[in-house]
């Protein structure tokens, strides 16, 4: 079934919807992405995962809000945490926060903060646990965002530890809500349930990191640096001199390096992969279509290392229909999942160090 065509500049059409295809609605508008992988879930994870993303996608949205002070981010946060946590105040919630933000931000995280009551409404009709979940997730989330959208981020962060703990708070911390809520639908994946926890960090440290090094430009362009510091004073280059015009081998140099780091974290995520049953063949692809395309992407970047444009290493829907049918034919032989990675990935550096690696809450 496919996902009902609403215009979201009319947000009120969007309650006449059922809660699945309501939900289906908005993940097309604010990814694409995640609409393509969270429907390939079972039913009964479909609609938390789904739920989730939306939830997670609220609090990116107060964090990237350019109208807000850091005062007000911080307001939203944690009202929102409550809002979650209780299923309380969600009008309220979003009555205040709506006309606050700016044309800016894209029109369909507007529908979503409009439409913020019926998305806590579908929260709670989980149970407990997938509740609890959810809302730890959010927590985390919220509380650590704010701590480097208070920083100067213009000149990078400091150590790749701080880039760790960042993808922790907007990634590595999803990982484990997944992993929570995987384990809660499976006794076999359960069994399983330490080393997945461990692995869904690393896991969301190598997509987010694939993020961070294709959106170099367009961040720098909001005047925003997630890149480590200390990564490049190796090489002898200085982040404050960073702009799009930069043609320097040094510069270059880091950015493999990163690229490098981010492979040895997309190794973990296949590991993770690897963990789940062969026959829960939609979990897999969920998981395995995502780490496809990060690789590809790496690929992208490694091989066009003096980009200045997210465009020119963003993988063509050629690359990805190629993504899915590799991994649905391929996705219950763990041994051939891991040949088909060693191949999309030649080329690419690995870092010194393998599982378990350290801790992103350090």
């Amino acid at each position: 079934m496919g996902t009902p065509r609403i215009s979201l500049d009319n947000p009120k059409l969007l309650y006449q919807l059922s809660d699945d295809d309501f939900q289906a609605v908005l993940l097309e508008g604010v990814s694409r992405t995640f609409a393509l992988t969270i429907p390939q879930l079972p039913a009964q994870l479909y609609r938390a995962v789904a739920n989730a993303y939306l939830l997670c996608r609220i609090v990116d949205t107060i964090e990237d809000e350019v109208s807000l002070t850091a005062g007000q981010k911080h307001h939203f946060c944690s009202e929102f945490i409550e809002v979650v946590k209780t299923g309380e105040n969600s009008e309220p919630f979003a009555v205040e926060l709506s006309p606050l933000l700016s044309s800016q931000t894209i029109a369909a995280e507007h529908a979503l903060i409009h439409v913020l009551p019926r998305v806590i409404q579908i929260t709670h009709t989980f149970d407990a646990e997938q509740v609890a979940a959810l809302t730890g997730c959010v927590k985390t989330m919220a509380e650590g965002m704010p701590i480097f959208q208070a920083q100067n981020l213009h000149n990078g962060l400091a150590t790749l530890a701080d880039m760790d703990r960042y993808c922790y708070y907007v990634a590595g911390c999803v990982g484990e809500m997944l992993t929570r809520l995987f384990c809660h639908y499976s006794p076999d994946i359960a069994r399983h349930r330490e080393a997945m926890l461990k692995l869904s960090v690393s896991f969301g440290q190598g997509l987010q990191m694939t993020n961070i090094l294709k959106d170099i430009w367009d961040d720098a362009g909001r005047g925003v640096c997630w890149l480590p510091q200390d990564i490049f004073t190796e090489t002898g280059f200085d982040l404050k001199t960073l702009n799009p015009g930069t043609d320097s081998a040094l510069f270059r140099k880091g950015l493999e390096h990163l690229v490098g780091i981010a492979h040895g974290h997309l190794r973990n995520a296949l590991e993770y992969t690897l963990l789940i049953p062969a026959h829960e063949t939609g979990m897999r692809n969920f998981c395995l279509w995502a780490i496809g395309m990060a690789v590809l992407t790496l690929c992208k970047i490694k091989q066009n290392l003096n980009f200045n444009h997210s465009d020119q290493v963003k993988i063509t829907r050629n690359s990805v229909k190629a993504t899915i049918v590799a991994t649905k034919a391929l996705g219950r032989s763990n041994m051939l999942l891991k040949l088909l990675f060693n191949l999309a990935s030649r080329g690419l550096a690995t870092p010194d160090w393998s599982y378990p690696m350290p801790s992103s809450k350090s």
